[in-house]
């Protein structure tokens, strides 16, 4: 799993750096154009294939961090067995949707490719190519999903509590812990910048 997890945090950190430089391309085409009555034609239509390809990404991410919302209150006032079988439930659920996703994802890309289809748009984009890189996106949900399943199938046989300790739902503590741990990182980040910034050893 420690594999899965790091693969998973490498991929969300490259995809916010490719959200954070498209963030800079929308700017330079709105001050072009306000400015030199300039564009760069296609902005919008690389910042669709940008979030749809980060969103795939980002949904192995949230699921392997526990970060989707899930409507939890019944949880805690349920015995032991019933809450272990409902978060279950949860992750076979989400596994589920994710090869669902997959399943559908690979009959488009392959339309694309056997028409090589294009955007109706002034890129033409070749439509396989962000396809591509979007069904890669599911393609790594839908193995990080069914990982995290099997593992919670192993532990729930095994090991029931620890199983729900590292998949079911954070705890408000867990939630508190990892905001000031964040935040912690934060502060020591700025302190090591200014004194950088003053020349002084960190």
């Amino acid at each position: 799993m420690a594999y899965i997890r790091k693969f998973n945090v490498a991929c969300s950190i490259l995809g916010g750096y490719v959200l954070l430089l498209l963030s800079f391309l929308i700017v330079f085409e709105i001050i072009a154009r306000k400015l030199f009555s300039y564009s760069l034609q296609g902005v919008d239509e690389i910042g669709g294939y940008v979030v749809a390809i980060t969103g795939t990404f980002g949904f192995a991410y949230a699921l392997i961090e526990r970060t989707h919302t899930r409507i939890d209150i019944i949880l805690g006032h349920v015995p032991p067995l019933p809450r272990n079988l409902l978060n279950l439930l949860a992750y076979a659920l989400v596994t589920g949707a994710a090869l669902f996703m997959l399943r559908y994802g690979y009959v488009a890309l392959s339309e694309s490719i056997l028409f090589n289809s294009r955007s109706p748009t002034p890129l033409q984009t070749i439509m396989w190519i962000p396809q591509g890189m979007w069904f890669g996106g599911i393609f790594v949900f839908s193995v990080t999903a069914v990982a995290l399943f099997v593992h919670l199938v192993v532990l729930q046989i095994r090991d029931p509590e620890r199983g729900f300790r590292l998949y079911g739902p954070p705890t408000v503590e867990e939630e508190v812990e990892r905001e000031m741990a964040e935040a912690q990182a934060r502060k020591a980040d700025a302190q090591d910048r200014a004194a950088a910034g003053r020349g002084e050893p960190s």
